[in-house]
């Protein structure tokens, strides 16, 4: 099952193709996303919207809260047993809230569920494993250690080779590398990256 949640922040511009999701849309994301996607649940405290929610919230959560609403969203989506969940929105405003977006994509990984999220500039996804990336000859791709330190064992299709490289907090390697066709892979043995995809 396909979960998708939308989130305040910049307004995503692309196009959402949602399907059969589910998709739970947090608080001010309304405002931009009610004309681009169904939604069938809206949650969060709605301190962030000046117009009723279609459909209305179950439940309305205090503004003082020890989770944001992003949170609500993905634990929602997870509870309903998604195994594939896709975040739109959730870049710029906020840099604090845009950190905080990503810590979901961890959550979620943690859970065993893949997750991307799509935002105005880039596509950003956790990969532990064998990952393959899927773009364009020229494209910007950067890996970041996410969670603690991580280690590449192999890589091809990237112009600069992270062959044997440990990626570690304090150091901005992995930043910047080149897709050198529409097709890349790589191998992280050890952690898990964070992988941005510059559109």
């Amino acid at each position: 099952m396909k979960g998708i949640l939308l989130l305040n922040g910049r307004p995503y511009g692309g196009k959402i193709e949602a399907g059969d999701a589910y998709v739970v849309c947090c608080d001010g994301a309304y405002a931009w996303a009610k004309d681009k996607a169904k939604i069938d649940e809206n949650v969060g405290d709605f301190d962030s919207l000046s117009l009723a929610p279609v459909p209305p919230p179950r439940k309305v959560y205090p503004s003082e809260k020890n989770f944001t609403d992003g949170e609500i969203g993905l634990e929602l989506l997870l509870s309903r047993g998604c195994e594939e969940i896709e975040v739109y929105g959730g870049g710029g405003g906020r840099e604090d809230h845009f950190l905080g977006n990503l810590h979901l994509l961890y959550r979620a990984q943690r859970a065993g569920v893949r997750a991307k999220m799509f935002t105005e500039s880039a596509v950003i996804f956790p990969a532990a494993g064998e990952a393959e990336l899927r773009g364009r000859a020229g494209q910007t791709v950067s890996l970041l250690p996410f969670g603690g330190g991580a280690h590449i064992m192999e890589s091809e299709g990237l112009k600069y080779p992270l062959d044997g490289l440990t990626l570690s907090y304090g150091s901005c390697r992995g930043i910047s590398n080149v897709l050198l066709s529409g097709r890349a892979r790589f191998v992280c043995d050890r952690g898990t990256v964070l992988v941005f995809l510059d559109n």
